[in-house]
């Protein structure tokens, strides 16, 4: 692959982890303004592949336009949505996942822009809701985004089409959602094995979620990675980083664990390349891109980007800030969806995540104001808007058929741990 590309009030708290889902069981506009049109952006054949696909790739125009972005979309059985690109385009600098943390915009804002956002693409929504038409429960669709604009595409809101049948709400509660770089993903992977993690020491205790498998947990960052290039470790289905992470302007302050993004660049981790392995990086910005090109190359840098040119099969990652009590509730609902039923495709089981969300999201009164009659904050309801967020920050990229499978944990056997233990 070549280089392409979350404290709320501590009141908050337990009122949030109630409110969670509980365990499942397995199982014809405007003018376009001046310097955009319409243009090919990939003469290239579309690759043969069984899901839905979308690219989205920036417009290139004059000097002074506007950054802006233009879309292709291909589903068999549905008529190509052509390229694609105009007003309703434009790059948008406030409906990020970034925005989704303490003292960024309120939940319900954040919400409604991206719920407006989503309007201004209804060429694209209305194509979904056709392939929807034609495909129903089966429909998958992968987003290639080459901008780096940070476009919430997890969070699209599809318009409803009770005549059909169909419910509207986020794209990542409605259908299997998936992400790649560069080309789309032509090969589904099913790693198989046990858990290789690394955790900062105020996120050790998301080792229990590991505890019915077997689990080589890391302390130390260096020991960690350096498992990772160790083909004479067993087979690892699943690589997790509890951690912290930075996101900024600078490459050098783009950083996962304590490392920079430079550092994992000259890594190998050969580990992955062999045994296709799902990485979970359970870190703030974990899953944002910087478009640098200060070294004399212009490309998107990411921690995603690393991890899956060096051969993982998948990676679930964070669009924001995580260190939020309420998105540690969700990641860890996460993992456990994504582990419970190892013949479930990962994108399969996050959708089914997603949409348990949204409907307690429904089942608390949807969107708030952001006052209460008495002219009080709303925070209750704030929360709700909040977890959905949080559920839909958390993205999948990777082949939306491929699944993961961890070894279970003989009883009474020890969780082998990195020299110098937990610390």
């Amino acid at each position: 692959m070549g280089d392409g590309r979350l404290r709320l009030i501590r009141g908050m708290v337990a009122s949030a982890a109630q409110a969670l889902p509980g365990p499942r069981l397995p199982a014809p506009g405007p003018p376009e303004p001046r310097g955009l049109g319409a243009a090919p952006v990939d003469a290239a054949r579309p690759p043969d592949t069984a899901y839905a696909r979308i690219r989205v790739a920036r417009h290139h125009t004059g000097a002074g336009a506007p950054d802006a972005f233009g879309i292709e979309a291909w589903c068999a059985g549905v008529d190509r949505l052509p390229y694609t690109t105009g007003p309703d385009q434009l790059r948008p600098g406030d409906i990020g996942f970034g925005h989704a943390r303490r003292g960024g915009i309120p939940p319900s804002e954040l919400f409604r822009s991206i719920r407006r956002w989503s309007k201004y693409q209804h060429r694209l929504t209305d194509w979904i809701n056709r392939c929807r038409r034609v495909h129903g429960e089966a429909l998958q669709i992968v987003v290639l985004d080459q901008t780096g604009f940070e476009l919430p595409w997890e969070a699209l809101d599809l318009p409803p089409e009770p005549g059909a049948g169909l419910r509207g709400g986020p794209l990542g509660a409605l259908v299997d959602v998936a992400r790649w770089l560069d080309d789309f993903p032509d090969r589904a992977v099913a790693p198989d094995g046990r858990v290789l993690s690394f955790f900062h020491a105020d996120m050790t205790r998301d080792q229990e979620f590991f505890d019915p498998y077997e689990h080589r947990p890391h302390f130390g960052i260096e020991s960690f990675l350096s498992n990772l290039d160790d083909l004479a470790e067993q087979r690892t289905g699943l690589v997790y980083m509890g951690c912290h992470g930075t996101f900024d302007q600078e490459l050098s302050k783009l950083t996962l664990g304590g490392g920079t993004w430079a550092d994992y660049h000259d890594l190998d981790m050969r580990l992955l390349g062999r045994d296709a392995s799902l990485v979970c990086l359970n870190a703030c910005h974990s899953g944002r891109f910087l478009d640098y090109g200060g070294d004399g190359r212009q490309y998107l840098r990411g921690f995603t980007q690393i991890f899956l040119r060096n051969g993982a099969g998948g990676c679930i990652v964070s669009a924001g800030a995580v260190g939020d009590p309420e998105a540690r509730v969700m990641i860890r609902r996460i993992v456990d969806t994504v582990t419970e039923a190892p013949g479930r495709p990962v994108a399969t089981a996050l959708r089914a995540f997603r949409a348990e969300v949204y409907d307690t999201f429904l089942a608390g009164g949807g969107v708030p104001m952001m006052v209460k009659d008495d002219g009080t904050f709303d925070r209750d309801r704030q929360q709700n808007v909040l977890r959905l967020l949080y559920s839909l920050m958390f993205q999948y990229y990777g082949h939306p058929l491929s699944t993961l499978r961890l070894t279970a944990r003989h009883q009474g056997v020890p969780v082998p741990t990195e020299a110098g233990g937990r610390p």
